[in-house]
């Protein structure tokens, strides 16, 4: 597992390139609860880019399938994102969970969905 990447992901990067080349500027793994892999500080925005297997995304449809090992793993991983976003809520942060699979074959609508954020914190941008 140690050589699983968990920054700077293809997913990520992409993301990040495309926020490059628009010239908007943010924060990599900002040191708020869960490091955001993008951040927006002043305007307390936190984006993560998740992998669906490693943040349990329909956790429910496939943890049949795996071992006791993973299911703990997993399970700890799902909590603790709950967690860190309930954190971030409570200090006023708005949330915006993209996961990988989604960016890599959309990016145009995963950057969407951070402009349109962005906007509804500068109105009239």
């Amino acid at each position: 597992m140690s050589r699983i990447k968990s920054k700077n992901t293809k997913p990520e990067t992409i993301i990040f390139e495309v926020l490059r080349l628009s010239k908007i500027k943010f924060r990599k793994h900002y040191p708020v609860p869960g490091k955001p892999d993008i951040a927006f500080p002043k305007l307390k925005i936190a984006v993560f880019i998740d992998g669906e297997f490693w943040h349990g995304k329909d956790f429910n449809d496939w943890k049949e399938k795996i071992t006791h090992f993973w299911l703990d793993k997993i399970g700890k991983n799902i909590t603790r994102d709950k967690k860190n976003f309930n954190l971030l809520k409570k200090a006023g942060w708005t949330i915006l969970r993209l996961w990988g699979r989604d960016v890599v074959k959309n990016p145009t609508k995963a950057y969407s969905k951070i402009l349109k954020l962005l906007e509804k914190s500068y109105p009239g941008a």
